[in-house]
């Protein structure tokens, strides 16, 4: 199974009850679904929807990787696969695929992405792709484990870093903010489950 339009549409409207200031930058989204754009598609231009991690360990410090091909420090993610089944499940294995670290020693925190960003993509000739724009979905998740066997074909380093290295100020301030949820906090340290166990794709 893979992950729908309508899933798309209902994840987005999720989001935007929460945070209703959002919606006209990401009006593009609807618009798009509306035309019956294949935004599971990283062909589909003007842009189509990608999916990140944001993943905390109990000091508060957030997983970042060295992306090859950027060159830059940037939070794990990226572009959605046929068998990945919700936009969640596919942060869970873009996260898990890039950092090696499992599955089972990652807990979710929700089902609603934690931010939502619409950024330009400058083309790539050797790809055949023009420029276009990322609609990225993060979640946030929550580890006690380090950092496994990196997938190197994308990713040369990973590092813990400080609030402050988010540049992005929106997002900035949602993770401190749920830094400082006591339901959090009480998750970080294993008193309180916030999900189900989540499956990877293909379990």
């Amino acid at each position: 199974m893979t992950i729908t339009a309508d899933h798309i549409r209902t994840t987005l409207g999720a989001y935007l009850d929460r945070h209703p200031e959002a919606k006209p930058e990401l009006d593009v989204i609807g618009n798009l679904l509306d035309d019956d754009a294949e935004l599971t598609s990283r062909a589909t231009s003007p842009g189509h929807v990608t999916a990140g991690a944001i993943l905390i360990r109990p000091d508060g410090r957030i997983l970042h990787i060295h992306h090859n091909a950027i060159g830059k420090w940037l939070l794990p993610g990226g572009h959605l696969e046929p068998a990945d089944n919700t936009l969640l499940q596919a942060a869970g294995r873009e996260l898990t695929e890039e950092t090696g670290i499992p599955p089972h020693v990652i807990t979710p925190h929700s089902e609603t992405p934690l931010h939502i960003d619409a950024h330009p993509i400058a083309a790539n000739p050797a790809k055949e792709e023009p420029a276009h724009l990322h609609f990225d979905f993060r979640f946030l998740f929550h580890t006690t484990a380090d950092i496994g066997e990196l997938q190197t074909e994308e990713v040369s380093d990973a590092a813990w870093r400080d609030l402050d290295t988010i540049s992005d100020p929106i997002l900035r301030r949602r993770i401190a903010e749920a830094l400082l949820n006591a339901d959090s906090d009480a998750a970080m340290t294993g008193q309180l489950p916030l999900a189900e166990p989540w499956p990877l794709a293909g379990e």
